[in-house]
């Protein structure tokens, strides 16, 4: 490790070989904490390369458990995380709202690092057992049209730098790593990025790939469609920014959609929406995700259609069933 680091600090970059061998290293264990700190530490001064980016992810994914639901026509919604913006839980919630449109969904998530409470916190909080068996997440697939992978338990590097990240409270690039890591390989993601080099970076990874994705970034700097401001999405045909309005909402106050300041006021902001008790602003920017969600699967019409679902999801309380699909045994 000590030749990495030399070489990192004389202001050189990896190539994707050797960025997957590195990281292959680091899950086995063969680093000590020092040594992986300050490997992490190069990538928060400088920007990540995308053979970097590359290297990395193809590591993940070879050490990753497998999974097999029997199906990929499946949806994830997920952000990097890291914007330091401590909203509630738009991803987790938008992505309860697309499964109760009958629209299946594998999330994955994981403990906040840089944040209050991530999705792996607020369902561990609303009562949800972690699983990592196929029979068991294919149940919950069955039963509530989605299932959540919680990351440690299917990626081993992500299990073994957890406490440092969580110790360095930083925005990391495995932030960057997890969206694009979800074992299951659905067929349709959604990405809310923290920033516009980030999301160029995955955008050119991705466009490599045949798959359905959506890249997501609010232009005051959130990583999800925030409804504070325009907003920027990423498809594989070109980019768009959208206005609120555009997407059939005003604009919120940044501090009308914070998450809270414990994990049980995050879980309870969670449930408080989809008890249709949200407020309108708290209401408003999980539907926009949950509707985009949706018209990035190409399956259920244009943006407007895919509110409608989205918005009847929520009022008839099919998104609620779809939690307590999981969390109620």
């Amino acid at each position: 490790m000590k030749q990495i680091l030399q070489y990192l600090f004389n202001h050189q970059t990896l190539t994707k070989a050797e960025a997957k061998a590195i990281l292959t290293e680091i899950s086995q264990g063969k680093f000590n904490d020092t040594e992986v700190t300050s490997f992490v530490t190069v990538f928060l001064m400088r920007s990540i390369t995308l053979e970097e980016l590359e290297g990395f992810r193809a590591a993940l994914l070879k050490l990753a458990k497998p999974i097999d639901l029997g199906t990929i026509d499946l949806v994830d919604i997920v952000g990097t995380g890291g914007d330091g913006k401590n909203t509630f839980n738009i991803s987790t919630l938008a992505s309860f709202i697309v499964a109760g449109t009958g629209q299946k969904v594998a999330k994955q998530g994981n403990y906040g690092a840089s944040t209050i409470s991530g999705s792996s916190n607020v369902l561990e909080e609303l009562g949800y057992v972690f699983k990592d068996n196929e029979e068991d997440l294919k149940a919950d697939l069955e039963k509530g049209n989605i299932c959540f992978l919680h990351a440690p338990l299917f990626h081993p590097a992500l299990k073994s730098v957890g406490p440092l990240r969580k110790s360095l409270g930083l925005k990391t690039f495995f932030n960057m790593l997890g969206p694009l890591v979800n074992p299951v390989r659905p067929d349709f993601t959604m990405i809310g990025v923290a920033n516009l080099e980030i999301a160029r970076v995955y955008q050119y990874l991705l466009q490599k790939e045949n798959s359905e994705f959506m890249l997501v970034h609010a232009l005051d700097g959130y990583d999800e469609i925030s409804l504070t401001g325009d907003s920027k999405i990423f498809d594989k045909n070109g980019e768009t920014i959208y206005s609120a309005q555009d997407l059939g909402f005003k604009n919120g106050a940044p501090e009308s959609i914070s998450g809270g300041n414990t994990k049980e006021e995050a879980a309870q902001i969670f449930r408080n929406i989809l008890e249709g008790k949200g407020t309108e602003e708290q209401n408003a920017v999980v539907l926009a995700n949950a509707a985009l969600a949706l018209q990035n699967t190409r399956k259920y019409g244009d943006y407007k259609t895919c509110l409608d679902l989205a918005k009847e999801s929520l009022k008839s309380g099919k998104a609620l069933n779809s939690l307590r699909a999981l969390v109620e045994r």
